[in-house]
């Protein structure tokens, strides 16, 4: 990877964070009232650790919409049932991410990039797939904006694990591979312009 982009890719990062703060820094603070107050007996953030650059490990912080459960697997679809009423309006959009901007002042994320994996997947990424870990993880990238209706898509398949592993998850390192080889600043901010302002499936051909 280029350095020199990599490097103006994080100075952009905190400097947009950090000019938006006393705007993000109310919502959260806002909303993690709400979340105290709806839902008093449950925590109010959602700790999880996930896969960064050069696969090193961190811990990834997220408002909670799910109520504590011991399922063996990390894919969620809309009418899962672990999903609260407030956790739904939260995820409905996007607002159980905010926190994440946190990570990314602790140099964890990035604005746009691949979406941090659980462990275990970064595992299955081979030869040339495995650039992608040279970036950091994003709160929204290309993948994302393509796979927005993600948990609608899983719900409507009688098995949303395979389905994820066998078509989304390969066509989502396929996206992040073409980001990794072509990303730039004029890139990030049209992929942030969509997310808040559009939230339109990615249609950009992708090139192998």
């Amino acid at each position: 990877m280029n350095g020199n982009r990599y490097y103006i890719k994080c100075i952009f990062d905190y400097l947009v964070v950090i000019t938006f703060l006393p705007l993000w820094l109310p919502l959260i603070i806002v909303l993690t009232i709400v979340i105290k107050v709806l839902e008093p007996k449950y925590q109010i953030f959602y700790v999880q650790k996930r896969i960064g650059r050069n696969g090193k490990g961190f811990s990834m912080l997220k408002f909670r919409s799910m109520v504590p459960n011991t399922s063996s697997h990390t894919i969620t679809s809309k009418n899962d049932s672990r999903i609260t009423k407030l956790g739904r309006f939260l995820r409905k959009w996007k607002l159980d991410e905010l926190p994440e901007l946190f990570n990314i002042l602790a140099g964890d994320m990035s604005l746009v990039g691949p979406r941090p994996d659980v462990p275990g997947y970064a595992d299955k990424l081979m030869g040339k797939d495995r650039l992608i870990l040279k970036l950091k993880p994003g709160i929204t990238g290309p993948a994302s904006l393509k796979y927005s209706n993600e948990e609608e898509l899983l719900a409507k398949v009688e098995d949303p694990v395979n389905y994820n592993n066998n078509f989304i998850y390969p066509d989502k390192v396929k996206i992040n591979l073409h980001y990794y080889y072509n990303y730039n600043i004029c890139m990030d901010l049209n992929l942030l312009f969509r997310t808040i302002f559009i939230r339109k499936e990615y249609t950009k051909n992708i090139q192998d």
